[in-house]
């Protein structure tokens, strides 16, 4: 008899630790929950004396009730007040979830965003989802999406396989954008190819003349390893795309999308370059939700990169 009351206590305990980190992942840390995750940085191929402040800003996911326009103000807000030099948009403006009660139009989050302030600019590249969901883009095969005439339109640059030269307190350095990797889905315009980017990363690093810095924007950290094997070092590689995982318990999450699951799926990375020397990776874990409206260890952030 004590041992059924026992089991039955436990069953029950169970029971309420399942409802309350169902509720938390559901209703607490994706709508309420946001931090500000700071890296101070000394990456390989970066030059003497330029110190650089950067703000990044990842998959926002815009949708009723998970990312509604006053969050998004919220965060352009929390992010002004961190005084970046600089302020990188990831990509995935667009939601493409299923769960919500509204999708916040692009009309809507375009000039929002288009209130980050810093000295040296806000740019952007897109995500898959802001692909994904231009069925007009899908069935043509190429841009632009309606995410980056909405951006465009408002002032933000949108970098596609483009590099460009900067400036800080007299020295140079380039801001590289990739097109998104994962563009085109199977049955577009390319149909019997499956999947297919509009990423050209060997165009895009050719652009940056000299030995200036590079910092690359990659919305899929999956580029890295080809990062490393470029003959032109890339001094810093920043991504989001994964969200951490979105479910992430002692450092690891079960699912991942990407092909290389933990490796990539958060957090900075340092690995070797095939040239000598090192390569870093910074992997946001963004600020909305994909397929799912959950998040768990892993809330919504602004990342900050402190790099010297």
């Amino acid at each position: 008899m004590l041992n059924r009351r026992i089991f039955l206590r436990t069953l029950g305990l169970g029971g309420l630790c399942a409802a309350a980190v169902g509720s938390y992942a559901f209703a607490i840390e994706p709508l309420w929950r946001l931090k500000v995750t700071r890296y101070k940085l000394r990456p390989g191929h970066w030059s003497p004396g330029l110190s650089l402040k950067v703000a990044l800003i990842a998959d926002i996911h815009a949708c009723n009730p998970w990312m509604s326009a006053e969050r998004i103000e919220y965060i352009v807000a929390q992010t002004n007040a961190l005084k970046p030099d600089i302020t990188l948009l990831l990509g995935d403006f667009s939601s493409g979830m299923r769960f919500v009660t509204s999708y916040v139009h692009s009309s809507e989050w375009a000039p929002i965003l288009a209130g980050l302030r810093a000295p040296l600019g806000r740019y952007a590249v897109l995500g898959n989802h802001d692909w994904w969901e231009d069925k007009t883009a899908q069935r043509r095969g190429h841009g632009p999406t309606f995410a980056q005439i909405a951006l465009e339109k408002e002032g933000v640059p949108v970098l596609q396989n483009e590099s460009i030269k900067l400036v800080k307190s007299g020295h140079p350095f380039w801001i590289a954008g990739l097109g998104d990797q994962l563009a085109l889905l199977p049955g577009s315009a390319f149909k019997r190819l499956g999947w297919r980017g509009v990423d050209d990363l060997p165009a895009t690093v050719k652009q940056a003349k000299g030995d200036a810095p590079i910092i690359l924007m990659a919305h899929e950290p999956d580029i890295f390893p080809q990062v490393l094997s470029l003959e032109r070092p890339v001094a810093l590689t920043v991504s989001g795309h994964t969200h951490g995982g979105q479910f992430r318990t002692f450092g690891h999450s079960p699912v991942v999308p990407s092909r290389y699951g933990n490796r990539y799926a958060y957090g900075h990375v340092i690995e070797p370059r095939v040239h000598g020397g090192t390569g870093d990776l910074v992997v946001s874990g963004g600020l909305g939700c994909s397929i799912a409206p959950v998040r768990f260890g892993v809330p919504p952030e602004i990342v900050l990169l402190d790099i010297s």
